[in-house]
């Protein structure tokens, strides 16, 4: 899939590039994170990091933590880059352009920590079920990047893409924990970072869907 926005995003954030905020060539650094960031310390990656505030107060909130921003579009990195600067987001912070179909491109085996899915496109049409990122073809990918404890964080306001999430990862042999319809009126509401989409959700009153996920040996048939 092409990137959008590249020669656009080249000419406005170069800087971010030169600083090491933006990696272009994330596919060499597969296995060798930890060089890139001098220090063995958990990866945590956000796909669709949207203009990133999320991963941005993250990675603030907890500099014993690498986080890396997946983001198709390069303009929508360009902010994720000035915001981090913004937010005081020191050197466990950087975001890459590609797709999620590419992970396993990017990491080696058992290299993530975590997974956070934050109001990702829910293509409703029965015909695009597979781009959803909590497809069975995604949770593949997952299972192969993420370390044996390593787990998945996914919010969603739309409640068929969430129910469509449940069962798909029940299926896949996936633990659920933390479930709830309205997060912000849950127990789990103290602490939750927001999104930019979050929070506009969250002013209109629409309820916040969240799961926590982790991946089970996969059971086999008789």
């Amino acid at each position: 899939m092409r990137i959008r926005g590249r020669d656009k995003f080249l000419r406005q954030y170069h800087t971010y590039i030169e600083a090491g905020r933006i990696i272009q060539e994330a596919t060499k650094y597969k296995g060798r994170w930890h060089e890139l960031f001098g220090n063995d310390n958990p990866i945590y990656i956000e796909i669709g990091t949207g203009r990133g505030q999320f991963i941005s107060q993250h990675a603030v909130q907890n500099p014993g933590i690498n986080y890396i921003g997946i983001e198709l579009e390069y303009l929508l990195l360009g902010r994720v880059g000035h915001k981090a600067e913004m937010a005081g987001a020191g050197k466990n912070l950087v975001v890459t352009p590609a797709d999620a179909s590419r992970l396993n491109d990017i990491f080696a085996p058992g290299e993530v920590s975590r997974i956070y899915l934050n109001f990702s496109d829910p293509w409703p049409k029965n015909r695009h079920a597979s781009r959803r990122l909590t497809h069975e073809g995604f949770l593949k990918l997952y299972r192969e990047v993420l370390k044996p404890d390593g787990d998945l964080h996914f919010k969603t306001d739309n409640r068929p893409l969430f129910e469509f999430s449940l069962n798909s990862l029940a299926e896949d042999d996936w633990k659920l924990a933390k479930i709830t319809l309205d997060l912000h009126n849950s127990e789990w509401a103290e602490g939750n970072i927001m999104t930019e989409y979050e929070q506009k959700f969250s002013e209109q009153g629409v309820p916040i869907n969240r799961l926590e996920a982790r991946p089970l040996p996969k059971r086999t048939l008789p």
